[in-house]
This record gives C-alpha cells, sequence and structure tokens, in this order.
C-alpha cells in the first residue's frame, strides 16, 4: 500500500536507533550523556543549515559542536540557577549568529539544550527505567498516530502547518500515553498522577512535531537532513522527544512527576 511505502526503511533505522538508545539509556553515565550532547549537536546543525542555507561552510558544523561541547560541560560543572542561566545565555548567542529568524532559533535552540539537560537529569536522578517510560510515550505515541492517521484518516489537525496529522492520529496518540502510563506506574511505583504527566507528555511531544514542521516549512525543506533513513534527519526523528523532555523536566523540577 501506498500509505506504508516508507515503512520497511523506518522500520529498520528505527531498530538501529532502538538498539543505541536501548544500550545508552541500560549503560548510563558519560555514554549516555555523550549520545543525547551528539544528538543535540546534530539537531543544532540542522537547524542551522534549514534557516541559514547561504552559510559558508563550517558554520553550522561549530554551531553544532559548540552545542555538543556546551551540553556536556555544562551539566559535568554546573547545576541550580546557574546551569539554567548559562544555557539560556548559551542559546541567545547562537540565536545571534544567524542573518534572520533569531527568534525562532533562539527559541529552538533552547528547546534542544533544555531538553538535553531534562534527558541527562532524568537518567541520573531517576535512573534507566524512566527514560525508557519517556521514550516509550514519544515513540508508542508516534507509532500509534501513524497507522491511525493512515488507516482511519479523517479531518486535519493543523494542515497549513503539518498536513499529514490527522485528529485521529492524535487522539490514538492519547491513547496510547494512557496505556503506556498504566503499564509503567507498577514498575516505576509511580501513583496515578503518571497518567496526567504522560498525556501532558505526548501532547508536547506532538506539539514538538508541528513546531518542527513549521520550521521546515518556513524553510522550504522537506527533510532536516538525510542522515536516517526512512525519517529523514535528527530533528525529523528526535523533534517530539526533545519537546517531551523539555516538559519531563519542568515537572520534575516542580515534584509533579510520578506523584
Amino acid at each position: 500500500m501506498a500509505e506504508f511505502s516508507d515503512l520497511r526503511a523506518r522500520a529498520l533505522s528505527g531498530a538501529a536507533m532502538a538498539g543505541l538508545g536501548a544500550g545508552a539509556i541500560w549503560l548510563g553515565g558519560p555514554v549516555f550523556t555523550g549520545l543525547v550532547c551528539v544528538l543535540s549537536g546534530l539537531m543544532i546543525w540542522e537547524l542551522t543549515r534549514m534557516l541559514d542555507p547561504d552559510a559558508p561552510f563550517g558554520k553550522a558544523e561549530a554551531a553544532g559542536f559548540t552545542a555538543a561541547v556546551v551540553l556536556a560541560v555544562f551539566t559535568w560543572r554546573f547545576d541550580g540557577l546557574v546551569l539554567v542561566g548559562l544555557t539560556a545565555l548559551v542559546a541567545v548567542l547562537l540565536a545571534w549568529r544567524f542573518p534572520k529568524d533569531r527568534m525562532v532559533a533562539g527559541a529552538y535552540v533552547a528547546l534542544v539544550l533544555f531538553a538535553g539537560l531534562g534527558l541527562i537529569a532524568l537518567r541520573g536522578d531517576y535512573g534507566a527505567l524512566w527514560v525508557l517510560w519517556l521514550v516509550a510515550l514519544v515513540v508508542g505515541s508516534d507509532i500509534s498516530g501513524y497507522f491511525a492517521g493512515r488507516i482511519f484518516g479523517g479531518p486535519k489537525l493543523w494542515p497549513r502547518v503539518s498536513p499529514k496529522k490527522t485528529w485521529s492520529g492524535t487522539v490514538a496518540g492519547w491513547g496510547a500515553a494512557i496505556a503506556i502510563a498504566l503499564a509503567f506506574m507498577p514498575v516505576l511505583g509511580a501513583g496515578a498522577g503518571l497518567i496526567l504527566a504522560s498525556v501532558l507528555i505526548a501532547m508536547a511531544g506532538q506539539a514538538g512535531d508541528i513546531a518542527e514542521s513549521a520550521i521546515k516549512r518556513h524553510a522550504g525543506v522537506k527533510d532536516s537532513s538525510n542522515l536516517i533513513p526512512g525519517h529523514g534527519g535528527v530533528m525529523d526523528r528526535f523533534d517530539a522527544l526533545v519537546a517531551a523532555a523539555l516538559v519531563e523536566l519542568v515537572l520534575a523540577q516542580t515534584a509533579l512527576l510520578g506523584a
């Protein structure tokens, strides 16, 4: 079926990413931190190439490298409000190097960097199972939305920005989030608050997907890059995760995670 023509490439790439991610989550420590930093740097590289296509060779690479190094050093050396303030400052400085769309660039750079902090903190403070819960939410809601949208179709969620997203897929993603929360509650020792947290995080993931679609539409590109067969670029695959991780960070800092 034409609707599933990209499924094989998506499945193979997804399996490879799942294996790499699961190993890093299990090992934790520098391995997991390093993977998060590399992925964050690649996303900033892609963002720079999209919003500054006429940049000289090396500018996008330098931005991505800077983001990755800053994230690694900051998580190692700082914490609390100092970490938040310095991360925000770096986002502003990186955005200032864009010739235009600085507000968009700054917002997305900040999203990526703070999401990276959230993932690293979640693994360090809560453990591997909580990271698996977060990833399961993002992947589960995405897969549910993918199949429900193509099988049931129906009204589009926001056709001007993301023409493939449907309300049926969106609602299926929320349903998957509830099911995942129920499955993880006994494993994590969490209360019923995990259900609300899971739905909020799934909604954030969907919003992150739409936000990246808006950036690509503004930049006039189909994919953020071609690094991942069947998925496009790193931003295309992890756009939902960065938004979900940011909400997770807020919930964790306000003691609402797992209540």
